[in-house]
């Protein structure tokens, strides 16, 4: 890579974040999970960790009924999407999480995006945005 490529390639890094690695992390519906997934990709962002989570929020409590005792289930099934991102604008990933998770309805979750101190590669000890 020329010096005048890398002068490019570090401008477009500073303008997407301003130079930060920034993490997503969106709680949301598991049903939702492969639009997410789609709308990272569309984004190019394709790396993510997923997990299974519960919580409650403002989704209200679901009362049910088992073998004759009533029961409330106010800890709700939801999957943590997280991803990290340099060379694309948080701002994106966060757009295409919300619209892909949206139902118009109660516990659709939530997107939170912290700022990354420091990023290490494991295999080859890369720091900062190249590790991303």
């Amino acid at each position: 890579m020329s010096e005048s490529n890398r002068d490019e390639t570090t401008d477009e890094v500073e303008q997407s974040n301003d130079g930060d690695i920034k993490l997503v992390m969106a709680v949301v519906r598991p049903d939702r999970l492969s639009e997410i997934k789609t709308a990272l990709a569309e984004v190019g962002a394709p790396s993510l960790t997923v997990t299974q989570v519960s919580g409650r929020g403002s989704q209200p409590a679901k009362k049910g009924q088992w073998r004759g005792e009533s029961y409330t289930v106010d800890l709700h099934q939801k999957v943590k999407v997280e991803c990290v991102v340099a060379d694309i604008p948080a701002d994106d990933v966060v757009d295409a999480i919300r619209d892909a998770a949206n139902t118009g309805e109660p516990g659709d979750g939530k997107i939170f995006v912290v700022d990354v101190e420091r990023a290490v590669q494991v295999r080859t000890g890369k720091e900062g945005t190249t590790a991303v």
